[in-house]
């Protein structure tokens, strides 16, 4: 536990230094990652440094009592000790339950991406809708959105959408959103007016630090393109596009929503970071299969994991048996009370297994 807050109150140092730099203060996006990473940190380092000062203190108290001295300091000495070591106790107490509640993501921000599953094009529109959920939500909680890459339908939905949400607790509330979203309801495309059952599938990844994943230039091939879009003035002249292959893993990722092609490589090269590090720890996950099954969010994306039945006005998360009939409220993305539920049902799994 120790070695392990050391090696954070080391990387606190290393963030105040990084943020004082000229560097780092001229790259707004950096500066804001550092300070993000700093404030996620601090409480933590804050109580380790008060323990070891008490710790100190208690041990120069010790030291005091075995030297010679007037009986009334040795008596104040004597006094204070005990009160040292009970304070010391609890700062370690607290150091452990801070530690052992702690998941390494929390504080992470996340990428996501959504895409339709069974159910042809209304498949494609419930996409649709959880990605104008999502961003809802992100607006009440006050998180950032960022577009990375959107994918269009004709009839108003999404072939495949990604984006990124920064802010405080977004992968700790949305980690859980992982897997089969399904939608029960009369299509804007049926005529008939039967109800009809589509799916969208929902991955979210922690955004890694490059420190989390080193990807070596020699493992990626780029291959640029003219992006489609529309014509007129706004028509692509240069090849801005790009095409990330990953060789090792042949992961592949193409962005072409910015103009800039240098603009579009690093939101791919940050898409691409986060499924490659993403598909190594769900594979690690897979080897952990007993531990995985007493999860609440496993993050397997061929999960069913809720319903939005609209005849029933309702939203069920069949991992928990929770259902709420406020199911046009959650699709304005209000969310609190699915994730609420989440977490809670999470700790009280965590609870069962200390």
């Amino acid at each position: 536990m120790f070695e392990q807050l050391q090696k954070t109150e080391a990387r606190y140092a290393e963030l105040e230094q990084l943020l004082a730099s000229y560097e780092t203060i001229q790259d707004k996006e950096q500066y804001s990652r550092y300070a993000k990473e700093l404030s996620d940190i601090k409480e933590r380092v804050s109580l380790f440094r008060e323990y070891k000062k008490v710790t100190k203190e208690a041990e120069e108290l010790e030291s005091v009592l075995k030297e010679k001295h007037d009986k009334e300091y040795l008596d104040l000495a004597a006094k204070e000790l005990p009160e040292l070591k009970n304070r010391k106790l609890a700062l370690e107490e607290s150091l452990k339950v801070m530690l052992q509640g702690e998941d390494k993501d929390a504080g992470r921000d996340v990428i996501m991406e959504i895409r339709p599953g069974t159910g042809g094009s209304e498949a494609g529109i419930f996409a649709a809708d959880l990605y104008r959920m999502y961003t809802k939500y992100a607006a009440k909680r006050n998180w950032n959105v960022e577009s990375m890459s959107l994918n269009s339908t004709e009839v108003g939905g999404f072939k495949e959408v990604v984006f990124s949400v920064r802010g405080k607790d977004a992968y700790k509330r949305l980690k859980f959103e992982s897997g089969v979203h399904r939608v029960q309801r009369v299509p804007q495309t049926e005529a008939q007016g039967r109800i009809h059952t589509s799916t969208a599938t929902v991955a979210v990844m922690a955004e890694p630090q490059e420190v989390d994943l080193v990807i070596e230039p020699k493992d990626l091939r780029i291959d640029t393109y003219r992006s489609s879009g529309p014509g007129g003035q706004h028509m692509q002249k240069t090849d801005s596009a790009v095409r990330i292959t990953h060789i090792p893993t042949g992961t592949v990722v193409a962005c072409q929503d910015e103009r800039s092609q240098g603009k579009n490589k690093t939101k791919a090269l940050r898409i691409l970071r986060a499924r490659i590090l993403d598909a190594k720890e769900q594979e690690d996950a897979k080897k952990l299969s007993q531990e995985r099954k007493s999860q609440i969010g496993s993050g397997d994306r061929s999960e069913k994991i809720r319903t939005y039945n609209f005849p029933d006005r309702r939203v069920t998360d069949h991992r928990i048996n929770f259902t709420s009939h406020q199911l046009e409220a959650v699709l304005e993305g209000e969310l609190d009370e699915v994730s609420d539920a989440l977490i809670k049902a999470e700790q009280d799994k965590k609870n069962e297994r200390s």
